[in-house]
């Protein structure tokens, strides 16, 4: 196996010290958002087989039936399907979706028709990939996921006391299910930008005043002012993730991380529709055609199993479990038919023969055999052959 240098990536959003506290070392004073583990060509992990730091892509590259194994290669392609990330959110994230995988393909291929540059601005699909996620939380981790009932979002607009969301509140009340909401969304990110941010400012003050269930929000309205959305949010389940919950996050989830610190897993892909909370681009008219208008239940989960607890997710490039390791307990041997990485998040455990702290990982190539053992939380990221 491969212990693994990884980059943090310094977005605006990130924790100053989440990341720092979990590594052990004295913060920078600059934010950390996200520390990437895997093969993702922006910021790919390094390692060292004796011949020099190399890249993990390149590893892979060189030779990817060895790295990764003859059923992963044949089932996606000659690449590290997902990648893994501790994320620290110290401010909300870009409240946005993810497209299907025909959604990612069909976009991907119209953009390259039409010759939009793939690092443009204003460009929706980098790559022909689909980008399901799951994030388990290491803190607290506050976020929004799917949308609310409607009827239960207009309550809370209505609560406000904004005469200006007077309109809005009707359209949720008006209307089947799916028909409010998409009008609903449609109405918002459309509607005259000078308007709505008097409108923002005064749901804002509201927001700041009163408290309790609109509390979530207010980091939005700090963070954001004027932006469309932060009434949009409003439409999404308020989700708190205790220390080792979980929820995956599938094609056309409306969702945006607020705050704490996570281990994400998701498919390698770069593809982001933004609805709002972002300087970014904004493409209403695509957006729409992706996001799914279901209200829904977020569907928190813990892990199930003895051992190896695992979280439940519906894809296949990628399988996230996490293993308790006890003082006392028998070792745990892994599974050696895929690729996996393994991060430690508490303790010091041991794989193989490599003894990792907090925030430390390695690369295990398909074929080879790997047992942990010691004291601590070792998460272990792989596929599902």
């Amino acid at each position: 196996m491969d212990r693994l240098t990884n980059t943090i990536r310094p977005y605006a959003w990130g924790s100053t010290t989440a990341i720092p506290e979990l590594l052990g070392v004295a913060p920078t004073g600059e934010p950390q958002a996200e520390m990437w583990m895997g093969a993702h060509p922006g910021a790919p992990s390094r390692l060292d087989r004796g011949a020099g730091e190399t890249t993990l892509a390149d590893v892979i590259a060189a030779d990817p039936e060895r790295e990764l194994g003859a059923a992963a290669v044949a089932r996606f392609g000659p690449r590290l399907p997902f990648l893994l990330k501790i994320l620290a959110a110290g401010a909300p994230l870009s409240l946005q979706v993810h497209p299907d995988l025909a959604q990612a393909k069909e976009g991907y291929a119209d953009e390259e028709r039409r010759g939009i540059p793939v690092d443009a601005a204003h460009r929706n699909y980098k790559d022909p990939n689909h980008k399901p996620e799951m994030i388990c939380a290491l803190t607290h981790f506050d976020g929004l996921c799917g949308f609310r009932p409607p009827l239960e979002a207009a309550d809370l607009l209505a609560g406000l006391g904004v005469n200006s969301l007077v309109p809005y509140v009707d359209l949720l009340r008006a209307h089947p299910e799916e028909a409010a909401l998409r009008e609903m969304l449609t109405a918002v990110l459309t509607a005259d930008r000078a308007e709505m941010a008097r409108t923002v400012a005064e749901a804002g003050a509201a927001i700041e005043r009163l408290g309790g269930p609109y509390a979530p929000y207010a980091s939005l309205v700090h963070h954001f002012p004027g932006d469309p959305g932060v009434i949009a949010a409003m439409l999404l389940n308020h989700v708190r993730l205790q220390p080792g919950e979980a929820m995956f996050l599938g094609a056309g989830v409306p969702h945006a991380y607020l705050d704490g610190l996570g281990v994400e897993l998701l498919a390698n892909s770069d593809n982001v529709l933004r609805a709002g909370l972002t300087p970014k681009h904004v493409d209403v008219p695509e957006l729409l055609k992706i996001v799914r208008f279901e209200p829904g239940d977020p569907a928190v989960q813990r892990p199930e199993g003895n051992g190896e607890e695992v979280y439940e997710c519906p894809i296949d490039e990628f399988r996230l479990s996490r293993f308790a390791l006890a003082a006392g307990a028998a070792p745990h041997t892994l599974p050696d038919d895929a690729p996996q990485i393994l991060l430690c998040t508490a303790g010091r455990p041991k794989a193989g023969e490599v003894t990792l702290s907090p925030g430390e990982s390695v690369f295990v190539p398909a074929g080879e055999k790997v047992e942990l053992s010691g004291i601590g939380t070792i998460f272990r990221a792989t596929v599902a052959l």
